[in-house]
């Protein structure tokens, strides 16, 4: 059962890169940290998304494809210290977005665009109390930075580079563990960062035309329960349940003077929170190889959202497996993921029937 419980932990990050709700792109997994023995871990992903919209009540007018594909590489080291105190540091590309609205459509916006990139930098330390109960906690270190372009009837109004800003934040958790049915449950919590953003370039509304100043964005807060369990012999039951507070996240234009009424802000905000639900199945066929299947939930809210982001909601299936050989194990994982109905452009886009496709490798060695 052990190799399946490692397998089924890497699994569910190897093709975790998919984006969920807000502009997230993995959840800075902890399942490391639950490695026997001093642990190292490399991971890569490929997201390949597909949305479009169409604009309304002209269905001929379309969006082109506005996501664009990209790429993602982590990595994790654990260590242990003593029979009960453990140190392991990750490297993840948190948060992250790309949207690019091609030029020539006719749709109102065409020629807009926008990059986000976010990473989280964590030191975490794990102390058993005994085989069963354990707590974690940590230091992160989190990243964010980007640019925006908006057009309006093929004008470029708005242009702004947002400066790379680090914040420092905590992780903190508990878990129960009883090895001889391979269950464990584990609790974390993540605490939201602020950032200052400092911001350069031109819009049509700033007082001659130039972008001065900064915009302060906050980073969402998480809750994360993860679960798995034996329910039979080589057969792991597991999930996750994921709470993250994007109503409290916005990204407003920053202006010297700002106008009354200026129609770019916000650039970034989200009516509503996300709660993103997985469970599955992992199997053992023999010492070496183990597959997994899961099926993820998040829910779509309807309303409005924004041009940057018009996704709403997602359903997804995985499948994956993990190849061991002495102290090393690679695992390859595919998700398909349908994507949630939206509606953007203040009511007057539609974006439906779209999906992406994400596939991921990771290859950890115990020493």
């Amino acid at each position: 059962m052990k190799n399946l419980v490692s397998a089924v932990a890497a699994l569910a990050a190897s093709a975790g890169t998919v984006q969920a709700g807000g502009f997230e792109r993995s959840g800075m997994p902890l399942g490391f940290m639950f490695e026997k023995g001093n642990y190292a871990e490399l991971s890569f992903g490929s997201v390949r998304p597909k949305v479009s919209g169409v604009l309304i009540p002209a269905p001929i007018v379309t969006t082109g494809s506005v996501a664009k594909n990209y790429t993602t590489v982590g990595f994790a080291f654990k260590s242990d210290l003593s029979d009960k105190i453990s140190v392991g540091v990750t490297f993840d590309p948190t948060f992250g977005a790309d949207v690019s609205y091609p030029t020539g459509t006719g749709y109102p916006i065409a020629g807009s665009n926008a990059k986000l990139r976010g990473d989280t930098l964590a030191i975490v330390g794990r102390y058993k109390f005994n085989d069963a109960l354990s707590v974690h906690g940590g230091v992160r270190s989190v990243g964010i930075g980007g640019n925006v372009s908006l057009f309006n009837g093929g004008t470029n109004f708005y242009n702004a580079t947002f400066a790379n800003d680090r914040d420092i934040g905590y992780l903190i958790g508990g878990a129960y563990e009883r090895p001889d049915i391979a269950l464990r449950v584990a609790l974390t919590y993540a605490s939201e960062t602020s950032h200052t953003l400092e911001a350069s370039g031109f819009s049509a509304f700033a007082p001659g035309g130039v972008i001065t100043g900064s915009s302060t964005v906050k980073l969402p807060q998480s809750l994360t329960l993860d679960f798995q369990s034996g329910v039979a012999a080589d057969t792991l039951v597991f999930g996750s349940i994921r709470w993250m507070d994007w109503s409290a996240t916005q990204l407003v234009a920053p202006f010297a003077d700002p106008p009354v009424g200026a129609p770019v802000n916000p650039l970034v905000s989200y009516d509503n929170d996300t709660i993103t639900y997985n469970i599955g199945v992992g199997r053992k066929f023999s010492d070496a190889f183990s597959g997994a299947i899961s099926i993820g939930y998040e829910k779509h809210h309807g309303g409005n959202v924004g041009n940057l982001g018009p996704t709403d909601g997602q359903k997804s299936i995985q499948i994956g497996g993990t190849y061991t050989h002495q102290n090393m194990k690679l695992t390859a994982g595919v998700r398909y993921v349908d994507v949630g109905n939206a509606t953007a452009l203040s009511g007057n886009g539609s974006f439906t029937g779209n999906k992406a496709v994400a596939v991921g490798m990771k290859v950890g060695f115990t020493f």
